[in-house]
């Protein structure tokens, strides 16, 4: 029988295969890489050749490919119970996970609503939201808010409260209007001011639209720290702080989009601890499952909970996903819970941060790179390329030069970002440094 080449797989996956977020034109230009396996931070093609794997495979990866003790976990449940319906049904895995995440919380968030996806995650938090002040007398309490360059999914309703026109501009007519409101980005400080400074200003935004819109508003989203997908623009735990008050003051729920950026991506397990406070709401996916299975939660409060507890079934959240609570999924994610326990992974990760930033240091003052920045283990930089058309390309650019020196980076538009798995060892992160460092000079260069 003919062995398979990588040419082979590509081939037959772009006559047969739409990729996401791809305009699919490109791969005449960007080829496919066919994955054959993958070990550890480590992605292989047919051929054998390696790609580090610095993004994570799109942010869900914490504890590396093939991890032994997910695997084993996710071969253990596979003799008791691969899935059963949530409606009617309950079992073990999901459970356990619902309790483990709600002491996480110090019960502040003590009930776990399951889907599959990070915007169905969104999607459930909107519809929980607007359905609580529907059921708590406040029907006119329908408008919700986001930051501008905001993103939180491609469905509709997490379209609505996104702010990138890429994503959004195409499906306007479907869309819910939204109020959109300054983004806290620390990027935007003017001179002499601090990112503080930056949170306090951009928070006086909301707190006007609060004043003038608070009655109509059900829920502003945010997220938190880190808004991910318009250029890891990072904010201070400050403006969390301020926001929380404000929504306190004028009963307006607040939504912690934490799909990218919790499960320790930036120091803390959950993003919002660094402030000090728990939102209305909190929405995980991603690394939730380790990266294995598709897996997303709504967390949110007992007030929330009962303002839907009645004999009505009007009254109740009737939201479905036909994989609610999958049993694989949450045993995956139990067992990425255990690795944090037994590993201290959020101290370690505190080592491997500083390593990351001391070996790309180089990065922080060149003259073709600014906003060098850090959040835990997301670490980005812009790159400063005057010639538009070359602007305009450089997130392709980047990425074969990438593949090219066995590395999985893929810029956002001029941001060059690293979020990689937390199982890099110092070889491996002076060799992420040092690949990334060599491929921007070619690329800035070329």
């Amino acid at each position: 029988m003919k062995q398979e080449t990588s040419s082979d797989w590509v081939a037959r996956s772009l006559k047969s295969v739409w990729h996401p977020c791809t305009q699919m034109q490109h791969h005449e230009q960007v080829p496919l890489i066919a994955v054959s396996r993958a070990q550890g931070p480590w992605l292989y093609d047919h051929q054998g050749r390696r790609y580090l794997d610095g993004i994570s495979s799109w942010w869900v990866n914490l504890f590396g490919h093939a991890n032994p003790r997910i695997n084993a976990a996710l071969k253990d449940q596979l003799d008791k119970l691969e899935h059963a319906m949530l409606a009617g049904f309950t079992h073990e895995p999901v459970v356990e996970l619902s309790e483990q995440l709600a002491a996480l919380t110090g019960h502040a968030l003590g009930h776990a609503f399951y889907a599959s996806d990070g915007a169905s995650a969104v999607e459930i938090a909107l519809k929980m939201s607007f359905h609580y002040w529907r059921n708590s007398g406040r029907a006119d309490k329908q408008e919700f808010v986001c930051l501008q360059g905001s993103y939180h999914g491609e469905t509709v309703g997490a379209l609505a409260v996104t702010d990138v026109a890429l994503f959004k501009d195409a499906y306007g007519p479907l869309l819910r209007a939204s109020h959109v409101v300054a983004s806290p980005d620390a990027r935007g400080a003017t001179e002499g001011e601090t990112e503080q400074d930056v949170a306090r200003r951009a928070i006086q935004e909301v707190e006007q639209l609060f004043e003038e819109r608070g009655n109509k508003i059900a829920a502003i989203i945010v997220e938190p720290l880190v808004q991910c997908a318009t250029g890891m623009a990072m904010h201070s735990p400050l403006y969390l702080k301020l926001l929380r008050e404000l929504c306190d003051k004028h009963q307006v729920h607040l939504i912690l989009d934490e799909i990218a950026v919790g499960c320790g991506r930036t120091g803390t397990f959950f993003a919002c601890e660094q402030a000090a406070i728990w939102p209305d709401f909190v929405c995980l996916s991603k690394g939730i499952s380790g990266g294995y299975l598709p897996l997303s939660l709504v967390l949110t409060t007992g007030q929330v909970y009962q303002g839907f507890y009645s004999q009505d079934v009007t009254r109740g959240f009737l939201h479905s996903h036909s994989y609610t609570g999958n049993a694989l999924a949450c045993r995956a994610a139990l067992a990425t819970l255990q690795i944090f326990r037994e590993d201290d992974v959020l101290a370690r990760n505190r080592d491997r941060a500083a390593k990351l930033a001391q070996a790309l240091a180089p990065l922080a003052g060149h003259e073709r790179t600014r906003h060098f920045r850090q959040r835990g283990m997301i670490l980005a930089f812009d790159a400063i390329e005057p010639d538009p058309e070359r602007a305009a390309t450089f997130s392709r650019r980047f990425f074969s030069s990438a593949v090219e020196n066995e590395l999985l980076l893929r810029p956002i538009g001029r941001t060059v970002y690293l979020m990689p798995p937390y199982v890099l060892n110092d070889d491996e992160i002076e060799g992420l440094a040092a690949r990334t460092i060599r491929v921007f000079e070619s690329v800035i260069a070329g």
